[in-house]
Protein backbone atom coordinates (compact mmCIF):
# COMPACT_ATOMS: atom_id res chain seq x y z
CA UNK A 1 0.00 0.00 0.00
CA UNK A 2 1.48 3.10 -1.28
CA UNK A 3 3.02 4.92 2.08
CA UNK A 4 2.14 8.58 0.12
CA UNK A 5 -1.53 7.86 -0.04
CA UNK A 6 -2.39 6.20 2.91
CA UNK A 7 -0.74 5.37 6.40
CA UNK A 8 -0.41 6.98 9.64
CA UNK A 9 -0.11 10.56 8.34
CA UNK A 10 -3.22 9.76 5.83
CA UNK A 11 -4.78 7.21 7.99
CA UNK A 12 -8.15 7.51 5.35
CA UNK A 13 -8.74 7.43 1.87
CA UNK A 14 -11.17 6.42 -1.10
CA UNK A 15 -10.17 5.03 -3.88
CA UNK A 16 -11.94 4.49 -7.56
CA UNK A 17 -11.02 2.29 -10.60
CA UNK A 18 -11.57 4.35 -13.94
CA UNK A 19 -10.77 1.20 -15.89
CA UNK A 20 -13.52 -0.18 -14.12
CA UNK A 21 -16.22 2.78 -14.47
CA UNK A 22 -15.28 2.34 -18.07
CA UNK A 23 -16.24 -1.22 -18.42
CA UNK A 24 -19.38 -0.60 -16.59
CA UNK A 25 -20.44 2.34 -19.21
CA UNK A 26 -19.91 -0.19 -21.78
CA UNK A 27 -22.21 -2.86 -20.60
CA UNK A 28 -24.78 0.02 -20.22
CA UNK A 29 -24.84 0.65 -23.48
CA UNK A 30 -24.30 -2.66 -24.73
CA UNK A 31 -27.02 -3.47 -22.67
CA UNK A 32 -29.60 -0.87 -24.75
CA UNK A 33 -27.92 -2.00 -27.85
CA UNK A 34 -30.57 -4.75 -28.33
CA UNK A 35 -32.81 -2.29 -29.42
CA UNK A 36 -30.97 -0.15 -32.57
CA UNK A 37 -33.73 1.60 -33.15
CA UNK A 38 -34.23 3.56 -29.78
CA UNK A 39 -32.25 6.71 -29.25
CA UNK A 40 -31.11 6.49 -25.19
CA UNK A 41 -29.77 9.46 -23.29
CA UNK A 42 -27.83 7.68 -20.16
CA UNK A 43 -27.26 10.01 -17.66
CA UNK A 44 -25.39 9.26 -14.35
CA UNK A 45 -26.81 10.63 -11.43
CA UNK A 46 -24.37 12.94 -9.89
CA UNK A 47 -25.33 12.33 -6.01
CA UNK A 48 -23.78 9.02 -6.46
CA UNK A 49 -21.04 10.49 -6.71
CA UNK A 50 -20.14 14.14 -6.73
CA UNK A 51 -16.92 14.91 -7.75
CA UNK A 52 -15.60 16.61 -10.66
CA UNK A 53 -13.05 14.52 -12.15
CA UNK A 54 -15.67 11.27 -12.02
CA UNK A 55 -18.37 13.33 -13.52
CA UNK A 56 -15.80 15.18 -16.35
CA UNK A 57 -14.72 11.00 -16.93
CA UNK A 58 -18.15 10.37 -17.61
CA UNK A 59 -18.84 13.36 -19.76
CA UNK A 60 -15.57 12.49 -21.74
CA UNK A 61 -17.24 8.64 -21.62
CA UNK A 62 -20.60 10.47 -23.72
CA UNK A 63 -22.68 10.14 -20.25
CA UNK A 64 -25.15 12.76 -19.28
CA UNK A 65 -26.12 13.95 -15.85
CA UNK A 66 -29.17 13.29 -13.62
CA UNK A 67 -28.84 16.35 -10.91
CA UNK A 68 -30.93 17.41 -8.29
CA UNK A 69 -29.95 20.63 -6.66
CA UNK A 70 -28.20 23.65 -7.61
CA UNK A 71 -24.93 22.18 -6.15
CA UNK A 72 -25.18 19.74 -8.30
CA UNK A 73 -25.75 21.36 -11.57
CA UNK A 74 -22.95 23.25 -10.95
CA UNK A 75 -20.56 20.77 -10.60
CA UNK A 76 -22.50 19.07 -13.61
CA UNK A 77 -21.47 21.91 -15.83
CA UNK A 78 -18.10 22.36 -14.35
CA UNK A 79 -17.38 19.15 -15.46
CA UNK A 80 -18.05 19.35 -18.98
CA UNK A 81 -21.49 18.08 -19.41
CA UNK A 82 -23.33 20.07 -22.09
CA UNK A 83 -27.25 21.43 -21.11
CA UNK A 84 -28.72 19.47 -23.09
CA UNK A 85 -27.38 16.25 -21.82
CA UNK A 86 -28.42 17.91 -18.27
CA UNK A 87 -31.40 16.44 -16.48
CA UNK A 88 -32.87 18.37 -13.28
CA UNK A 89 -34.63 16.33 -10.82
CA UNK A 90 -35.87 16.80 -7.47
CA UNK A 91 -38.77 17.40 -5.51
CA UNK A 92 -38.19 21.12 -4.23
CA UNK A 93 -36.83 23.33 -6.66
CA UNK A 94 -37.09 26.98 -6.10
CA UNK A 95 -37.93 29.71 -8.68
CA UNK A 96 -33.92 30.73 -9.18
CA UNK A 97 -33.12 27.24 -9.08
CA UNK A 98 -35.63 26.45 -12.32
CA UNK A 99 -34.68 30.12 -14.18
CA UNK A 100 -31.34 28.75 -14.18
CA UNK A 101 -32.48 25.63 -15.92
CA UNK A 102 -34.40 26.92 -18.01
CA UNK A 103 -31.94 29.88 -18.82
CA UNK A 104 -29.32 26.96 -19.74
CA UNK A 105 -31.45 24.98 -21.74
CA UNK A 106 -30.96 22.03 -18.93
CA UNK A 107 -33.94 19.06 -19.21
CA UNK A 108 -36.33 19.47 -16.02
CA UNK A 109 -38.65 17.03 -15.00
CA UNK A 110 -41.50 18.68 -12.82
CA UNK A 111 -42.66 16.72 -9.55
CA UNK A 112 -45.64 18.20 -9.02
CA UNK A 113 -48.40 19.78 -10.28
CA UNK A 114 -47.75 22.80 -8.60
CA UNK A 115 -44.45 22.94 -9.79
CA UNK A 116 -45.28 22.86 -13.17
CA UNK A 117 -47.40 25.59 -12.68
CA UNK A 118 -44.48 27.19 -11.48
CA UNK A 119 -42.77 26.35 -14.62
CA UNK A 120 -45.27 27.46 -17.07
CA UNK A 121 -44.73 31.10 -14.91
CA UNK A 122 -41.28 31.25 -15.73
CA UNK A 123 -41.14 29.11 -19.35
CA UNK A 124 -40.68 31.02 -22.73
CA UNK A 125 -40.70 29.85 -26.04
CA UNK A 126 -36.87 30.22 -26.71
CA UNK A 127 -35.79 27.82 -24.43
CA UNK A 128 -34.34 25.04 -25.26
CA UNK A 129 -35.06 22.62 -22.52
CA UNK A 130 -37.12 19.25 -22.56
CA UNK A 131 -39.56 19.15 -20.03
CA UNK A 132 -41.49 16.82 -18.20
CA UNK A 133 -43.50 15.50 -15.47
CA UNK A 134 -42.79 12.84 -12.77
CA UNK A 135 -45.51 10.01 -11.82
CA UNK A 136 -45.50 7.64 -8.98
CA UNK A 137 -46.72 4.94 -10.85
CA UNK A 138 -47.57 3.74 -7.06
CA UNK A 139 -46.78 -0.32 -7.34
CA UNK A 140 -44.98 -0.58 -4.48
CA UNK A 141 -41.65 -0.59 -2.07
CA UNK A 142 -38.99 -2.95 -2.11
CA UNK A 143 -36.95 -4.14 0.66
CA UNK A 144 -35.67 -1.23 2.29
CA UNK A 145 -38.29 1.16 2.47
CA UNK A 146 -36.26 4.64 2.22
CA UNK A 147 -34.81 3.24 -1.01
CA UNK A 148 -38.60 2.91 -2.52
CA UNK A 149 -40.01 5.67 -4.21
CA UNK A 150 -42.88 4.55 -6.04
CA UNK A 151 -45.21 3.69 -2.83
CA UNK A 152 -48.77 4.81 -2.03
CA UNK A 153 -47.77 7.92 0.14
CA UNK A 154 -43.82 8.36 -1.64
CA UNK A 155 -42.90 12.01 -1.58
CA UNK A 156 -41.93 11.82 -5.16
CA UNK A 157 -44.10 12.92 -8.33
CA UNK A 158 -47.73 12.71 -8.82
CA UNK A 159 -49.82 10.03 -7.35
CA UNK A 160 -50.71 8.50 -10.17
CA UNK A 161 -53.76 5.95 -8.90
CA UNK A 162 -54.74 8.95 -6.40
CA UNK A 163 -58.55 9.96 -6.99
CA UNK A 164 -58.77 12.23 -10.48
CA UNK A 165 -54.56 12.19 -10.27
CA UNK A 166 -54.49 10.45 -13.63
CA UNK A 167 -57.41 12.57 -15.59
CA UNK A 168 -55.51 15.89 -13.84
CA UNK A 169 -51.93 14.22 -15.88
CA UNK A 170 -53.81 14.07 -18.68
CA UNK A 171 -55.47 17.31 -18.53
CA UNK A 172 -51.84 18.99 -17.90
CA UNK A 173 -50.26 17.59 -21.26
CA UNK A 174 -53.44 19.00 -22.90
CA UNK A 175 -52.81 22.16 -21.81
CA UNK A 176 -49.12 22.53 -22.50
CA UNK A 177 -47.66 21.50 -25.83
CA UNK A 178 -44.33 22.02 -24.83
CA UNK A 179 -44.92 19.06 -21.87
CA UNK A 180 -43.36 16.16 -23.86
CA UNK A 181 -41.84 13.40 -21.57
CA UNK A 182 -42.97 11.33 -18.91
CA UNK A 183 -40.59 10.45 -15.93
CA UNK A 184 -40.73 7.32 -13.12
CA UNK A 185 -38.40 5.83 -10.64
CA UNK A 186 -39.33 3.37 -8.58
CA UNK A 187 -36.14 3.04 -6.08
CA UNK A 188 -33.02 1.58 -6.14
CA UNK A 189 -31.47 -0.87 -3.65
CA UNK A 190 -33.96 -3.81 -2.12
CA UNK A 191 -36.60 -3.21 -5.26
CA UNK A 192 -36.63 -6.05 -7.58
CA UNK A 193 -36.43 -5.86 -11.24
CA UNK A 194 -39.99 -6.68 -11.64
CA UNK A 195 -41.11 -4.37 -9.15
CA UNK A 196 -38.96 -1.46 -11.37
CA UNK A 197 -40.26 -2.82 -15.02
CA UNK A 198 -43.91 -2.73 -13.74
CA UNK A 199 -43.27 0.88 -12.85
CA UNK A 200 -42.17 1.75 -16.00
CA UNK A 201 -45.17 -0.43 -17.59
CA UNK A 202 -47.35 1.96 -15.70
CA UNK A 203 -45.32 5.41 -16.90
CA UNK A 204 -45.44 3.59 -20.76
CA UNK A 205 -49.33 3.23 -20.33
CA UNK A 206 -49.88 6.87 -19.61
CA UNK A 207 -47.74 8.35 -22.60
CA UNK A 208 -49.87 5.76 -24.72
CA UNK A 209 -53.28 6.71 -22.79
CA UNK A 210 -51.89 10.72 -22.88
CA UNK A 211 -51.09 10.62 -27.16
CA UNK A 212 -54.07 9.00 -27.99
CA UNK A 213 -56.70 11.09 -26.30
CA UNK A 214 -54.91 14.14 -27.50
CA UNK A 215 -54.72 12.65 -31.05
CA UNK A 216 -50.85 13.24 -31.30
CA UNK A 217 -47.88 12.22 -30.32
CA UNK A 218 -47.63 15.08 -27.05
CA UNK A 219 -44.81 12.50 -24.91
CA UNK A 220 -42.44 11.93 -26.98
CA UNK A 221 -39.83 10.48 -24.52
CA UNK A 222 -40.04 8.83 -21.13
CA UNK A 223 -37.23 9.15 -18.50
CA UNK A 224 -37.12 5.76 -16.94
CA UNK A 225 -35.08 6.76 -14.10
CA UNK A 226 -32.11 3.96 -12.74
CA UNK A 227 -32.33 2.09 -9.75
CA UNK A 228 -30.15 -1.20 -10.36
CA UNK A 229 -29.97 -2.48 -6.96
CA UNK A 230 -25.94 -3.78 -6.48
CA UNK A 231 -24.95 -6.95 -5.16
CA UNK A 232 -23.21 -6.04 -2.14
CA UNK A 233 -22.25 -9.80 -1.06
CA UNK A 234 -19.35 -10.88 -3.57
CA UNK A 235 -17.08 -9.42 -6.37
CA UNK A 236 -19.75 -10.43 -9.00
CA UNK A 237 -21.60 -7.45 -10.35
CA UNK A 238 -25.11 -8.87 -10.54
CA UNK A 239 -28.04 -7.93 -11.67
CA UNK A 240 -26.85 -6.98 -14.84
CA UNK A 241 -27.80 -3.55 -17.21
CA UNK A 242 -28.34 -6.65 -19.66
CA UNK A 243 -31.03 -8.44 -16.74
CA UNK A 244 -32.77 -5.27 -16.42
CA UNK A 245 -33.09 -4.67 -20.24
CA UNK A 246 -34.85 -8.25 -20.23
CA UNK A 247 -37.25 -7.56 -17.44
CA UNK A 248 -38.41 -4.24 -18.97
CA UNK A 249 -38.33 -6.03 -22.12
CA UNK A 250 -40.74 -8.53 -20.84
CA UNK A 251 -43.16 -6.07 -18.96
CA UNK A 252 -43.07 -3.29 -21.72
CA UNK A 253 -42.03 -4.52 -25.37
CA UNK A 254 -43.44 -1.82 -26.08
CA UNK A 255 -40.75 0.77 -24.88
CA UNK A 256 -38.00 -0.46 -27.42
CA UNK A 257 -40.10 -0.10 -30.90
CA UNK A 258 -38.62 3.39 -31.24
CA UNK A 259 -41.25 5.83 -30.91
CA UNK A 260 -40.06 6.94 -27.45
CA UNK A 261 -36.93 8.50 -26.76
CA UNK A 262 -35.54 7.30 -23.61
CA UNK A 263 -33.54 9.11 -20.23
CA UNK A 264 -32.08 6.59 -17.79
CA UNK A 265 -30.58 7.57 -14.39
CA UNK A 266 -28.28 5.25 -12.83
CA UNK A 267 -25.68 6.07 -10.16
CA UNK A 268 -24.86 3.23 -7.42
CA UNK A 269 -25.45 0.48 -10.65
CA UNK A 270 -22.03 2.43 -12.40
CA UNK A 271 -19.64 2.96 -9.72
CA UNK A 272 -20.51 0.80 -6.19
CA UNK A 273 -17.79 -2.02 -7.25
CA UNK A 274 -15.20 0.23 -8.73
CA UNK A 275 -14.53 1.98 -5.85
CA UNK A 276 -13.28 1.37 -2.04
CA UNK A 277 -12.06 2.69 1.33
CA UNK A 278 -8.90 1.96 2.85
CA UNK A 279 -8.79 2.80 6.38
CA UNK A 280 -6.02 2.28 9.03
CA UNK A 281 -6.39 0.44 12.19
CA UNK A 282 -5.61 2.71 15.19
CA UNK A 283 -5.78 0.16 17.75
CA UNK A 284 -7.53 -2.57 19.17
CA UNK A 285 -9.23 -3.61 22.12
CA UNK A 286 -11.37 -5.95 24.28
CA UNK A 287 -14.71 -5.58 25.43
CA UNK A 288 -17.33 -8.23 26.77
CA UNK A 289 -15.28 -10.70 25.12
CA UNK A 290 -15.46 -9.03 21.43
CA UNK A 291 -12.33 -8.13 19.78
CA UNK A 292 -12.69 -4.46 18.47
CA UNK A 293 -10.80 -2.69 15.79
CA UNK A 294 -10.93 1.05 15.92
CA UNK A 295 -10.85 2.57 12.70
CA UNK A 296 -10.72 5.77 10.84
CA UNK A 297 -13.89 5.26 8.55
CA UNK A 298 -17.06 4.84 10.53
CA UNK A 299 -20.02 7.00 9.82
CA UNK A 300 -18.50 10.03 8.13
CA UNK A 301 -17.79 8.06 5.18
CA UNK A 302 -20.20 5.04 5.39
CA UNK A 303 -22.72 6.96 6.86
CA UNK A 304 -25.60 4.37 5.66
CA UNK A 305 -23.94 1.26 6.75
CA UNK A 306 -24.17 2.38 9.93
CA UNK A 307 -27.06 3.60 10.91
CA UNK A 308 -28.76 1.00 9.01
CA UNK A 309 -26.55 -2.06 9.05
CA UNK A 310 -28.73 -4.67 8.04
CA UNK A 311 -29.51 -2.92 5.29
CA UNK A 312 -26.49 -1.97 3.86
CA UNK A 313 -23.50 -4.66 5.28
CA UNK A 314 -20.47 -4.48 3.16
CA UNK A 315 -17.97 -6.80 3.08
CA UNK A 316 -14.64 -6.19 5.16
CA UNK A 317 -10.63 -7.01 4.04
CA UNK A 318 -7.85 -7.44 6.18
CA UNK A 319 -4.53 -6.51 5.13
CA UNK A 320 -1.25 -5.76 7.36
CA UNK A 321 1.10 -2.27 7.43
CA UNK A 322 2.46 -3.41 4.47
CA UNK A 323 -0.71 -4.01 2.38
CA UNK A 324 -0.68 -8.04 2.36
CA UNK A 325 -3.39 -9.55 3.43
CA UNK A 326 -3.61 -10.43 6.58
CA UNK A 327 -3.73 -13.79 7.37
CA UNK A 328 -4.11 -16.16 10.55
CA UNK A 329 -7.33 -17.84 12.14
CA UNK A 330 -10.59 -16.23 11.84
CA UNK A 331 -11.78 -14.15 14.89
CA UNK A 332 -14.79 -12.48 15.49
CA UNK A 333 -14.27 -8.88 15.86
CA UNK A 334 -15.90 -5.16 15.63
CA UNK A 335 -14.71 -2.61 12.85
CA UNK A 336 -15.79 0.46 14.26
CA UNK A 337 -15.20 4.15 13.34
CA UNK A 338 -13.96 7.37 14.94
CA UNK A 339 -17.19 8.92 15.46
CA UNK A 340 -18.44 9.85 19.02
CA UNK A 341 -21.31 7.64 19.38
CA UNK A 342 -21.65 4.20 20.13
CA UNK A 343 -22.84 2.79 17.29
CA UNK A 344 -20.41 3.78 14.60
CA UNK A 345 -19.47 0.42 13.69
CA UNK A 346 -19.07 -0.47 9.92
CA UNK A 347 -18.70 -3.93 10.82
CA UNK A 348 -20.55 -6.58 13.73
CA UNK A 349 -19.30 -9.67 14.69
CA UNK A 350 -17.32 -10.41 11.56
CA UNK A 351 -14.78 -13.55 11.10
CA UNK A 352 -11.59 -11.23 9.85
CA UNK A 353 -7.89 -12.63 10.76
CA UNK A 354 -7.05 -10.55 13.79
CA UNK A 355 -6.42 -6.96 13.30
CA UNK A 356 -3.33 -5.20 15.33
CA UNK A 357 -2.66 -1.67 15.46
CA UNK A 358 -1.12 -0.53 12.45
CA UNK A 359 -2.81 -2.50 9.98
CA UNK A 360 -5.47 -1.83 7.54
CA UNK A 361 -8.81 -2.26 6.79
CA UNK A 362 -11.17 -1.85 3.16
CA UNK A 363 -14.59 -1.32 2.74
CA UNK A 364 -15.63 -2.96 -0.41
CA UNK A 365 -18.07 -1.50 -2.90
CA UNK A 366 -17.73 2.08 -1.90
CA UNK A 367 -17.71 3.56 -5.01
CA UNK A 368 -20.80 5.14 -4.56
CA UNK A 369 -22.07 7.21 -2.08
CA UNK A 370 -19.61 6.11 0.34
CA UNK A 371 -16.53 8.43 0.19
CA UNK A 372 -17.79 10.82 -2.46
CA UNK A 373 -20.50 12.31 -0.05
CA UNK A 374 -18.63 12.28 3.73
CA UNK A 375 -20.54 13.55 6.41
CA UNK A 376 -19.40 16.47 8.44
CA UNK A 377 -19.94 14.44 11.97
CA UNK A 378 -17.21 15.49 14.91
CA UNK A 379 -15.84 18.05 12.47
CA UNK A 380 -14.11 14.98 10.93
CA UNK A 381 -11.86 16.27 7.51
CA UNK A 382 -12.94 14.93 4.15
CA UNK A 383 -10.94 12.07 3.18
CA UNK A 384 -8.26 12.04 -0.18
CA UNK A 385 -10.40 10.44 -3.20
CA UNK A 386 -7.25 8.80 -5.55
CA UNK A 387 -8.42 7.03 -8.87
CA UNK A 388 -5.69 4.49 -10.28
CA UNK A 389 -6.10 2.75 -13.68
CA UNK A 390 -3.79 -0.43 -14.88
CA UNK A 391 -2.81 -4.09 -13.24
CA UNK A 392 -1.62 -4.99 -10.33
CA UNK A 393 2.37 -3.70 -9.59
CA UNK A 394 1.74 -1.56 -12.41
CA UNK A 395 -1.10 1.24 -11.27
CA UNK A 396 -1.09 4.43 -11.91
CA UNK A 397 -2.84 6.60 -9.36
CA UNK A 398 -4.64 10.38 -9.52
CA UNK A 399 -5.59 12.97 -7.04
CA UNK A 400 -9.23 12.97 -7.40
CA UNK A 401 -9.77 15.21 -4.42
CA UNK A 402 -7.25 16.37 -1.70
CA UNK A 403 -7.81 15.79 1.57
CA UNK A 404 -9.51 18.40 3.81
CA UNK A 405 -7.19 20.91 6.10
CA UNK A 406 -7.89 21.44 9.15
CA UNK A 407 -7.95 24.89 8.43
CA UNK A 408 -10.75 24.34 5.68
CA UNK A 409 -12.74 22.64 8.79
CA UNK A 410 -12.49 25.99 10.56
CA UNK A 411 -13.35 28.05 7.77
CA UNK A 412 -16.69 26.09 7.17
CA UNK A 413 -17.55 25.99 10.88
CA UNK A 414 -17.77 29.86 10.82
CA UNK A 415 -14.04 31.02 11.55
CA UNK A 416 -14.88 34.43 9.48
CA UNK A 417 -17.43 35.10 11.80
CA UNK A 418 -16.23 34.36 15.34
CA UNK A 419 -17.46 37.15 16.88
CA UNK A 420 -20.23 37.32 15.30
CA UNK A 421 -22.81 36.06 18.89
CA UNK A 422 -20.41 37.98 21.57
CA UNK A 423 -21.34 40.97 20.21
CA UNK A 424 -25.08 40.24 19.72
CA UNK A 425 -27.60 40.98 22.26
CA UNK A 426 -31.02 42.64 22.56
CA UNK A 427 -30.96 46.38 22.80
CA UNK A 428 -31.85 47.99 26.61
Amino acid sequence: MAEDLIGERRPLAGFLDADGVRASVDALRDAFAVAPGVRVLHTFAAKAASLVPVLRLLAGLGMGCEVASPGELRLAVEAGFAPSRIVLDSPAKTRDELRLALALGVAVNADSLGELRRIEELHSPGSASVLGLRVNPQVGGGAIGAMSTATVTSKFGVALHDPGARERVVHAFAERPWLTRLHAHVGSQGCSLELIAAGIAETYRLAEEINERLGTRRVTGIDIGGGLPVNFADDEARPAFSDYVAALRTAVPGLFDGRYDLVTEFGRSLLAKNGFIGARVEYTKDAGGRRIALTHAGAQVATRTVLMPDAWPLRIGAFDAEGSPRTGPPMVQDVAGPCCFAGDVVAHARELPELREGDFVTLYDTGAYYFSTPWAYNSLPRPAVYGFAGKAGRLRFATVRDAQSLDSVAAESGLNHVNALTGLHAEA
